[in-house]
């Protein structure tokens, strides 16, 4: 006889519990392998689990809507259609506690099926694409695989903790990146500066007098917000002129272009620049990254927050740039968002501007070095270079940097570079 537990998988690197959306298999239902049988919320997205085995979902110890730690056994599966009872026996007679296995490494990923034998109790116990023979990737990675006719035990995974992404498959066929999405989706994009638009404020059922747990996202950011509190940082304002830029959204905006595409482009190019601003600090000294991710801050419609990530940001041209930002906002406000799409970020935006907000410190994020944050542009009278008065667009801009490693002086030429190239030149953003 052997029955089978699935486990709470860890679904990032900082997930320490998750919360069953959905069963998508019911008790006695037949389980083939690679196959989603439950879908768990994480701390940033709602993920389909896959069974490593093949069996019968025998008994479901956390139903739909309730939370378990991470490695804690959420439901049996038995190997054979006549151990079902057997399970359900043994769930009802010794409880959760006894069938739960001690809680894996955040690492395990999807690797979240696991005997009560000793040998596969060790099983997933390091980040690598295989463990025990096991392959570690992404739902659409396997669906990928299998449409392409790739064999995922060639690939090496280039997410976390060595997951395999749809993007090696992809690279392993040969096929050029379906990352981006069609031109048209449903999600809005950030509206000019000039004329800012406010998104609908959160919906919420709360009742005077009532407290209201805080959802598995909200509780991310908290943990998140207190981290950041041990860390100094300094704050640097300054105000740049839009109205080439707005002048340059105008002419390009027909063709999907967005302007959170091109402000994000036009920090990704100043960062090329200025390396320091996008490194971060580590106990061994100051951390460089290999490649420039923006991440930009999106307000969720059930009050939480998460920043999607524009990864080489400064490489790709501003029309893909827009289209890729557009399907990652339609993908994160319905949770659909893969690990690698919002934990990779080097550098934030946070953009307050939409909502008429002139000025506003960001508070940085947990591995970064710097984020900055946006706020709106507005006419203002400023004096011209030949001594006259003028009407200008201006929006202002504070950066907060970790002053471990970044200094006034530094995060003030960094601005400077900034400001210059979208007053002077923004048409290079468009090359």
């Amino acid at each position: 006889m052997s029955i089978l537990e699935i486990f709470m998988p860890a679904l990032s690197s900082t997930m320490t519990e998750g919360k069953i959306v959905s069963w998508v298999k019911s008790p006695g239902d037949k389980v083939e392998k690679g196959e989603t049988v439950v879908v768990v919320e994480s701390d940033k997205a709602d993920m389909d689990v896959e069974s490593f085995y093949e069996g019968y979902l025998a008994h479901i110890l956390v139903p739909a809507g309730e939370t378990a730690p991470v490695g804690a056994a959420i439901a049996l599966l038995a190997e054979t259609e006549a151990e079902i009872e057997t399970a359900k026996s043994m769930a009802q007679n010794q409880g959760t506690a006894s069938t739960t296995i001690a809680a894996k490494s955040p690492t395990t990923t999807a690797a979240v099926v696991g005997q009560t034998a000793d040998t596969t109790t060790a099983a997933a116990q390091n980040g690598s694409t295989k463990n025990s023979g096991r392959i570690v990737a992404s739902p659409r990675a396997r669906k990928l695989a299998k449409e392409l006719k790739v064999d995922l035990a060639s690939i090496s995974g280039s997410g976390p903790y060595g997951r395999i992404i749809a993007e090696d498959v992809e690279a392993a066929s040969g096929k050029a990146s379906t990352k981006v999405a069609p031109a048209t989706p449903v999600a809005p994009a950030v509206p000019s500066f000039a004329q800012p638009t406010p998104a609908p404020a959160p919906t919420t059922t709360a009742v005077p007098g009532q407290v209201v747990p805080l959802t598995t996202l909200q509780n991310a950011v908290a943990r998140n917000m207190v981290a950041s509190l041990s860390v100094p940082v300094i704050h640097v304002g300054y105000n740049i002129t839009t109205d080439a830029l707005d002048q340059l959204y105008k002419q390009i905006k027909s063709k999907g272009v967005t302007m959170t595409a091109l402000l994000a482009k036009a920090v990704a190019v100043t960062l090329q620049k200025h390396p320091l601003i996008n490194s971060n600090y580590s106990d061994q000294g100051i951390v460089y990254p290999s490649s420039i991710n923006i991440a930009i801050a999106v307000a969720m419609d059930d009050g939480g927050l998460i920043t999607p990530v524009l990864q080489n940001a400064d490489q790709l041209d501003i029309y893909s740039l827009s289209r890729s930002w557009k399907s990652l906002v339609e993908r994160a406000r319905t949770k659909k968002l893969q690990p690698e799409e919002y934990s990779t970020g080097t550098f934030t935006i946070s953009n307050l501007g939409m909502f008429g907000v002139d000025r506003f410190d960001a508070i940085l994020p947990p591995g970064q070095g710097s984020i900055l944050a946006v706020g709106a542009s507005r006419p203002q009278v400023v004096a011209t270079a030949d001594g006259m008065l003028g009407i200008k667009q201006q929006m202002q801009v504070n950066i907060t940097c970790d002053h471990r490693i970044i200094y006034g002086a530094q995060a003030a030429a960094f601005l400077q570079d900034l400001a210059k190239l979208i007053e002077t030149n923004p048409q290079s953003l468009t090359m």
